[in-house]
This record gives structure tokens, sequence and C-alpha cells, in this order.
């Protein structure tokens, strides 16, 4: 055994390269137990509505916790302030 610490000049390789064939790019490379031949895109969809996630620090959300909370702030800003053009 050699007490050399540089790598050896062998490590890494495979005999056979892990190349993906042409199925496994197109998705049929698929498990037989992730069977979706009876499956429907977007079944469930119309149950949650659509939303925007907005992160908000650790100060504000103890003192926002929620989001009619976050909205009545914002509401109440937006009118306080006189009508202008948006900015972008």
């Amino acid at each position: 055994m050699s007490e050399s610490s540089a790598p050896d000049s062998r490590a890494g390789r495979r005999e056979k390269p892990m190349k993906k064939g042409k199925g496994a790019k197109a998705g049929v490379s698929i498990r037989r137990e992730y069977d979706f031949t009876g499956g429907v895109r977007g079944k469930y969809a119309d149950r949650y509505p659509a939303t925007n996630f907005i992160i908000l620090d650790p100060d504000l959300a103890e003192r926002f916790p929620t989001s009619e909370s976050v909205n009545r702030a914002l509401r109440k800003i937006l009118a306080s302030r006189r009508p202008g053009p948006r900015r972008a």
C-alpha cells in the first residue's frame, strides 16, 4: 500500500459510460409502479386558488401572521397615498 496522498489516476473511471439512451431522454424509461395511464392532468388543480408567495422577514411575520393582515395593511398604505401614475 502506498502512503502517497496523490489521487489514483484510475479513480472515478467506470467500465461502461453512464449515457442515457434515447428512450430515457423521451421519458420512456419510467418504472412500472409509476403507471399514469389512467391519470388526469390537473384533476385537483381547481381546488387550490392561484397563489403568489412572498417571504416576510421574521420580524414582519410576527406582526402580520396571516395573509389577511398583510392585505389589510397594504390596502391602508395604498389608500393613504395620493393617486398617481403607477411605477413599474
